[in-house]
């Protein structure tokens, strides 16, 4: 998986997090740096941090440097096994 194969729409918060899902799944830390790069640009994010509880622009900052704190990574797991498909997977 690569940040070009972003199959949902990144504008929502269950396609965010089906994204990222799959990017965490591959458990390749290139991967989860490219997804984590691409959804700070995305639609998505503002819901990603209102359901994570961080500022968007502190999250999106983060995310674009690849230098997001454990803390803020938490919340997001939290969010995303909240909001991803049923079955974990993209189609």
């Amino acid at each position: 998986m690569t940040a070009a194969d972003a199959s949902p729409p990144l504008d929502t918060l269950e396609g965010v997090a089906g994204y990222l899902a799959a990017a965490f799944d591959a458990g390749d830390p290139d991967t989860m740096t490219q997804a984590l790069a691409l959804v700070a640009r995305a639609g998505g994010l503002a819901p990603l941090a209102a359901a994570a509880g961080v500022p968007r622009a502190e999250l999106a900052a983060a995310l674009e440097a690849g230098e997001i704190g454990l803390d803020a990574l938490l919340s997001i797991m939290k969010v995303i096994d909240l909001h991803r498909p049923a079955d974990g997977a993209l189609n």
